[in-house]
């Protein structure tokens, strides 16, 4: 039995998951952007060992989010679920980063740098990672203009990067991204075309099975199955450029 701590899991993709998990006999603590959301969460997994509380779009939030997990914790596998969509404008945090940015690219890599290290890692992607580049030099967007789809499509790279870049780093620790589908969720919308059944059961089955074909890392998945993805997601110097960037930004080094 595995203990599984899951990111934006009041609704959607996420709390599918936890459903599946406890269905299956694993602990699991979600995790809502606010109090009302949180009760929510409660009413639809009443089997859930807690849910931490916190809106990740500010750095300050990250970090009690953190704090709040490993005070719940320790975990066997982290799922990296939480994220806002390619419908977003460009506003900004209280840190003046791009809402986008923070929620999507800058608060995975906080809450890994931050909670007691799990044996698995699982971060949401997306096939829209497939048309973007990392952009290194413009995390930000402050000197290009804005486009929502795109910004989201940069994010869903960078959780990429981090997966595989926490992968070559951590050994023993399993890493590793999902492509979930463009499934009929809240973020999806009503018109997405792939199989929401399918959406929640591959970070599941990598947090906790014993099957050998979840017992990798570095791979990116959709559907149970390894899909190869966009070749910068694999360059190491992005990886690594990443993960510098994110330290800097957010005060909040990856540890060793």
């Amino acid at each position: 039995m595995a203990r599984v701590f899951i990111t934006g899991s009041s609704t959607g993709l996420g709390l599918m998951a936890g459903q599946l998990l406890a269905e299956q006999g694993h602990r699991v603590v979600l995790h809502a952007r606010n109090a009302a959301r949180a009760e929510d969460a409660k009413r639809a997994l009443p089997k859930a060992d807690a849910v931490v509380v916190g809106d990740v779009s500010t750095i300050a939030e990250m970090k009690s989010v953190a704090v709040q997990a490993n005070n719940v914790g320790p975990f066997d596998a982290v799922i990296h679920n939480v994220a806002v969509g390619y419908r977003e404008g460009h506003r900004k945090t209280a840190d003046g980063l791009p809402h986008v940015f923070a929620v999507n690219s800058l608060a995975p890599y906080v809450l890994t740098a931050s909670i007691e290290r799990p044996k698995r890692l699982v971060y949401l992607s997306s096939g829209m990672h497939r048309s973007a580049g990392a952009n290194l030099q413009d995390l930000t967007w402050a000197k290009r203009s804005w486009g929502g789809s795109q910004a989201y499509a940069e994010s869903k790279l960078h959780n990429l990067l981090l997966a595989f870049g926490v992968a070559r780093r951590w050994k023993g620790v399993l890493s590793n991204g999902v492509e979930p589908g463009w499934v009929a969720t809240r973020m999806g919308g009503p018109g997405a075309s792939d199989d929401l059944d399918q959406g929640h059961r591959t970070q599941a089955w990598l947090a906790a099975s014993d099957d050998a074909g979840a017992r990798v890392t570095a791979e990116c998945f959709y559907h149970l199955r390894k899909r190869e993805p966009n070749p910068e997601a694999r360059d190491a110097a992005l990886q690594d450029g990443f993960i510098e960037a994110c330290g800097r930004l957010s005060g909040v080094a990856l540890p060793d």
